[in-house]
């Protein structure tokens, strides 16, 4: 059978294995476990947002409330913005698509970080846009802005905090490269780690507000995903000018959130003291790596998030650790396929980062 051509190019985005994998894999208790591949929040959820869940889960059998209104208006009151300012998606990676097929064609140009989230590419390539990306490992926006002039992009895509790596822009810096770019350019910010980088240096935060309405071309994002705890629900949302979201808009597919996942996200909402308190635990146990791998002598790259990367000596495989690793029933990530010799660790709780600095110990 005869597919898309555009799919030939396309890898397949490989996400972090699932704890029911490796059971079946190596016959290792589930209990035994530790999943610190995927970033989630190693404490879960407010125990606000499962006791609303549980109280609507008879509504399962209903479509859900496509206006969003509950959600929105939450998210209006937390960034200052209006309902018209906003598309909810099926996470943030929804968000991006959406945008990638508002503005992006077969022939244009998508610009991005050497070493960023993996689906600004597939996205691009599905619609047959061409990928830019720079050489430097970390946001380099000079790079970015003389890439920016020669190939005259449809979209650029700015990761701050960086997922894999974890490093942010300086706000003022990345402001700075936007106020140079034309007004026909998207220029897609994605904060799905702001929540951290917000908490640890305030030069590095971004506000959505701010960006909307000093640039018309901007689009925001945000996630539930991380800080929130909701990975399993699925919620992230753009932010930006009227024009851009009535353009996504024309993209979303209608009920695109579950009704139990729009209830989630909204009570999260309403708990930051719960999304504080892990945010501030999880810098606590940072530290913790940042001393491993300064006893190790690795190179840690200083991150913004709530996972590190450790970046490996070349004697060292991040390929074979990672393996060893998951047959102990540990699950880390592999970076070898972003082209880096490193692994990407999520922070989890006190007991699993003490679990993995054991089992790590004799592999580095």
């Amino acid at each position: 059978m005869n597919f898309n051509s555009a799919l030939e190019n396309i890898k397949s985005y490989e996400a972090g294995k699932p704890i029911e994998l490796v059971v079946r894999e190596y016959g290792i208790d589930k209990d035994h476990i530790v999943k610190l591949a995927s970033n989630e929040n190693p404490f879960g959820c407010s125990p606000k947002v499962k006791d609303a869940v549980r109280n609507i889960i008879d509504n399962m059998s209903l479509y859900p409330d496509d206006s969003m209104v509950k959600l929105k208006s939450a998210l209006g009151k937390k960034y200052g913005i209006r309902s018209d300012e906003l598309v909810i998606g099926a996470g943030s990676d929804q968000v991006i698509e959406f945008a990638i097929h508002a503005k992006a064609h077969n022939g244009s140009k998508v610009l991005m970080n050497s070493v960023t989230f993996a689906m600004y590419e597939i996205y691009a390539k599905q619609v047959g846009a061409v990928v830019v990306r720079t050489t430097s490992r970390e946001h380099n926006m000079e790079e970015f802005y003389s890439l920016y002039q020669e190939h005259k992009p449809s979209i650029i895509f700015l990761c701050t905090p960086n997922n894999p790596t974890g490093d942010a822009l300086d706000a003022q810096d990345m402001i700075s490269f936007i106020e140079k770019v034309d007004s026909d350019t998207l220029v897609i910010v994605d904060g799905a780690y702001m929540e951290y980088a917000r908490f640890k240096d305030a030069s590095k935060a971004v506000e959505p507000k701010d960006l909307i309405q000093k640039f018309d071309n901007v689009l925001f994002l945000g996630t539930f995903s991380k800080a929130y705890g909701l990975g399993g629900m699925r919620v992230g949302y753009g932010i930006a000018s009227e024009p851009i979201i009535k353009a996504l808009y024309k993209v979303r597919p209608p009920f695109n959130i579950t009704t139990l996942s729009l209830e989630a996200a909204s009570v999260a909402l309403e708990d930051e003291a719960f999304v504080a308190e892990c945010i501030a635990d999880n810098f606590k146990e940072m530290k913790r790596y940042e001393a491993f791998a300064d006893g190790k002598k690795i190179q840690i790259i200083e991150s913004y998030t709530n996972f590190v990367t450790l970046s490996l000596p070349q004697a060292k495989n991040s390929s074979e650790i990672a393996q060893a690793l998951l047959k102990k029933g540990m699950i880390i990530r592999d970076l070898s396929s972003y082209g880096l010799n490193a692994i990407r660790v999520t922070i989890g709780t006190q007991v699993q980062n003490s679990r993995f600095f054991e089992l790590c110990e004799p592999l580095l």
